[in-house]
């Protein structure tokens, strides 16, 4: 029998909107908010409680043979529909054909929900329930869905097959189509105090120093700044950032892919954009920043690096681009009226 591996402590912010969604009825439910503020483990939460077989006041009992299913990953009433990518990273296991194609090296694992993937959990709704407590599909992120794969949604959300539950989360439901939109109870997500972000923070190995600089660094998204901190990134590191940039060090951002390297000059860019029009900076302290550049710089800068974004995963050569994008930043920053 498989070992389920030890479940952390959920969110008190996640806890509490659990209880609340979980007290109303509805068949289909739209996670959305931005990055950072745990659409997924929300998402998670609520199709562990509609599926254990012990819940209690609308939360999983964590010790049954449903969570425990869930926990390693092999519940037969729940579809998790993600891009490959996601799927791989989160340990969600690939359908058999999926899996051996990426084995063979036929093809990268998509970072699309597949279509194919969507049409294997319209089938698996319209089974009987295995364990008998109904089905719940959890699809993440949903705007990764393309419009021929939300179109195959879209008849099965509307009227679903016997006792089967969707949760939709997304990081950018306007990406949606406004058909599946309509088709779910919607739920913007909760925002945290900071200071019950700093204490859950500090509660995974985070001192108190860290835990503000890379909060800070998120722009305040506490699952976000997690994943900054287990980046191996300290964070002195961030805050050195874009004076490294101003002075064209490449070697600043040499560990990030080019998306992730783009993140961090539009957040440099985001920040002396505010400060060039006399708002605070959101992701660095202001003394870590350069004087602000002129505005129009600022704002062709902006509009260039969300070009280059389009095409960052599949650059020509990821060398060549991320010191032409350094060169760029150099020059802006350090441009003067």
């Amino acid at each position: 029998m498989s070992t389920a591996p030890e479940r952390p402590p959920v969110a008190p912010w996640i806890a509490a909107q659990r209880q609340t969604l979980l007290a109303q009825r509805g068949h289909a439910w739209l996670l959305q908010g931005p990055s950072g503020l745990g659409q997924y483990a929300l998402g998670l939460e609520m199709a562990r409680a509609w599926l254990c077989e012990a819940v209690t006041d609308g939360q999983a009992c964590g010790r049954c043979a449903s969570c425990h299913a869930i926990d390693v990953r092999v519940h037969a009433d729940l579809c998790v529909l993600m891009p490959e990518t996601h799927m791989l990273a989160l340990g969600w296991p690939l359908s058999e054909k999926a899996q051996s194609d990426i084995d063979d090296k036929k093809r990268k694992p998509s970072r699309e929900i597949r279509v194919d993937a969507m049409r294997d959990a319209v089938e698996f709704t319209q089974r009987t329930s295995a364990r008998g407590r109904g089905k719940a599909v959890l699809v993440y992120p949903a705007e990764q869905m393309n419009a021929i794969t939300a179109n195959a949604l879209l008849k099965t959300l509307e009227e679903p097959p016997g006792d089967v539950r969707f949760v939709l989360a997304s990081e950018s439901a306007h990406q949606l189509l406004p058909t599946i939109r309509s088709r779910c109870l919607i739920h913007t997500m909760s925002w945290p105090q900071e200071a019950v972000m700093q204490d859950w923070l500090q509660a995974q190995g985070l001192d108190a120093a860290a835990a503000q600089a890379f909060l800070k660094a998120s722009g305040g998204r506490p699952d976000d700044a997690l994943a900054l901190a287990r980046s191996g990134k300290p964070a002195q590191a961030w805050t050195q950032l874009p004076r490294a940039v101003t002075q064209g060090d490449v070697s600043a951002l040499a560990d990030l892919s080019p998306a992730q390297a783009i993140g961090v000059l539009q957040k440099i860019c985001h920040d002396q954009l505010a400060r060039a029009t006399g708002a605070q900076p959101r992701y660095f302290a202001p003394a870590d920043l350069p004087v602000p550049a002129p505005l129009p710089q600022l704002a062709a800068w902006s509009k260039s690096l969300s070009q280059a974004l389009r095409t960052a995963e599949h650059p020509f050569n990821a060398g060549l681009m991320l010191e032409a994008l350094v060169a760029q930043a150099r020059s802006v920053l350090n441009s003067r009226a």
